[in-house]
């Protein structure tokens, strides 16, 4: 378990962590003195073997008194993503060992919540049996921000077809807008910049609470610069506004953040100055 909010528990599932791209290629605004900040504030995220950019590739399960709750599906098993080796037709099965440690079968699953439609965030949606993409959990609605889908339904690459169609085909897809809420528990943040309807959760019970970033942020270092754009941020304006937005409200309320992308352990709060947001590791 990585953390207890009230009497809500949240998982990690950890696939793996990866390299992606360089530093100078993932933050093209990063320059030399971002790079040295990355060294002091996030160095385990750069490989020590090749400098690339690492990143942990992560679900989060919560549960909750009423409910079983995956948010995002990492990049899942023989999926089609060629630009990217460490993703291209991965073959196992770390994920689903990491549900079986939480005491969760697929089966048991309630509900599947994506931040966003992105190659990373939706792979386990779906599995491959007999050669068809079927849903992974079958008795799971998942919640797909309406406006990322629509955007990507229209697009219709390869990632949609694997990994968010045949759940709409198996009418278990409900889309919501940026304000929806699941419970008493759980709730979208808009966020939205990196994708169109991109969302960040948020988790409390009573006092206590934690948001999950999805990818309005990838690193610590975006607290400290949140005008640094990632590379894959579609909309890189409204990306810088919905960061410093989060920024804002983290640093003010002083709750956990859990960095879906940050090194692990992924946790900490945001904290604010004269000299603007840090980040402070828990």
């Amino acid at each position: 378990m990585l953390t207890r909010i009230g009497n809500v528990e949240i998982w990690r599932i950890l696939e793996g962590i990866s390299p992606f791209l360089t530093p100078a290629q993932a933050f093209p605004e990063l320059g030399e003195d971002g790079l040295a900040l990355m060294h002091q504030v996030a160095a385990r995220q750069i490989c020590p073997e090749t400098g690339q950019f690492l990143i942990p590739i992560q679900a989060f399960l919560i549960k909750t008194p009423k409910h079983v709750v995956l948010i995002d599906g990492c990049v899942g098993n023989d999926k089609t993503f060629e630009m990217h080796p460490h993703w291209h037709m991965r073959s196992d099965n770390r994920f689903l060992a990491g549900l079986t440690v939480a005491g969760v079968a697929p089966e048991d699953v309630d509900y599947v919540m994506c931040t966003h439609l992105h190659v990373d965030h939706v792979g386990w949606n779906t599995r491959l049996e007999n050669g068809q993409w079927v849903p992974t959990f079958p008795n799971a609605r998942y919640v797909f921000p309406e406006i990322d889908h629509a955007f990507f339904a229209a697009e219709a690459g390869v990632v949609y077809t694997e990994s968010v169609l045949p759940v709409v085909a198996a009418n278990q897809a409900e889309l919501v807008g940026a304000d929806h809420r699941l419970g008493d528990h759980i709730a979208f943040i808009p966020t939205p910049g990196h994708t169109p309807g991109h969302v960040s959760i948020e988790i409390t019970d009573g006092a206590d609470r934690a948001v999950i970033t999805g990818d309005v942020m990838h690193t610590p270092v975006q607290c400290l610069r949140p005008a640094c754009n990632f590379a894959f941020d579609a909309d890189k304006r409204l990306a810088v506004a919905s960061r410093k937005s989060f920024l804002e409200q983290a640093s003010e309320g002083g709750h956990l953040v859990i960095g879906s992308h940050f090194q692990l352990p992924s946790t900490g709060v945001i904290t604010s100055s004269a000299q603007g947001f840090g980040w402070t590791e828990r």
